[in-house]
């Protein structure tokens, strides 16, 4: 059975889900959040941190591999699975990419 793709996007709470000011607009200027009480960059944060799991899980992977083809690993489904598992971290990671692309272009063609 192969584990789940261990904190490719991790848990989002309420606060990844408040949209920020933009620029000064609807900031406080003495303390620099916004007018719903959050700092912003939640998503850019979220966004981040995937993509440097995804870069970690892609190296481990490369590591293990290479580790494989050489007779340095001791356990062959160990990096088996953690190739696996990088595998899917980019799939997943592509799919998101896809629905994201289909979502804004969605938002421009829609007619007001």
């Amino acid at each position: 059975m192969i584990p789940a793709i261990a904190g490719a996007i991790g848990p989002l709470g309420s606060s990844e889900w408040s949209v920020g000011g933009i620029g000064s607009l609807g900031q406080d200027a003495t303390t620099g959040t916004g007018a719903a009480g959050g700092t912003g960059g939640s998503f850019s944060d979220a966004l981040t941190g995937a993509v440097n799991s995804l870069d970690q899980t892609q190296v481990s992977a490369s590591n293990a591999a290479e580790q494989l083809a050489t007779g340095q690993a001791t356990d062959p489904t160990q990096a088996i699975t953690s190739v696996e598992n990088a595998s899917l971290a980019m799939d997943l990671a592509s799919q998101i990419r896809t629905k994201l692309t289909d979502a804004v272009t969605d938002i421009f063609q829609t007619q007001m």
